[in-house]
């Protein structure tokens, strides 16, 4: 079982930047950043292969501003958001899936998740 606790998160103006960091116990296969907004889905935001070399993808919304990292010696995952936007505010979710989920992107894939932190961003 993988455990992850996310923490970085707080209240900044737009235009303003945060960090996020996932300290985990273990990798999944794929490893990603959600977010859920009130009365919304769980949505997407990027993920990557962990047993190889691989690069990010990002959705749309967050392509060019977030940029996800990682350190394996201390099994750390790093969201670094910049150019933040009140649509941003969401509670943000690092999760844990199988080989499949880097391809599916849909949250049922991922199986593993922490309790979040929450982001707001004031216009």
């Amino acid at each position: 079982q993988v455990q992850l606790v996310e923490s970085g998160g707080g209240s900044v103006q737009a235009g303003g930047s945060l960090r996020l960091s996932c300290a985990a116990s273990g990798y999944g296969d794929c490893m990603g950043w959600f977010r859920q907004a009130p009365g919304k889905e769980r949505e997407w935001l990027t993920s990557m292969h962990m047993n190889v070399e691989d690069k990010p993808t990002y959705a749309g919304s967050v392509k060019g501003r977030f940029t996800f990292s990682r350190d394996n010696a201390k099994k750390n995952l790093y969201l670094q958001m910049n150019s933040l936007k009140p649509e941003d505010t969401a509670m943000y979710y690092c999760e844990a899936g199988g080989s499949v989920a880097c391809f599916s992107l849909r949250p049922a894939d991922f199986y593993y998740w922490g309790q979040g932190t929450q982001v707001t961003v004031s216009s």
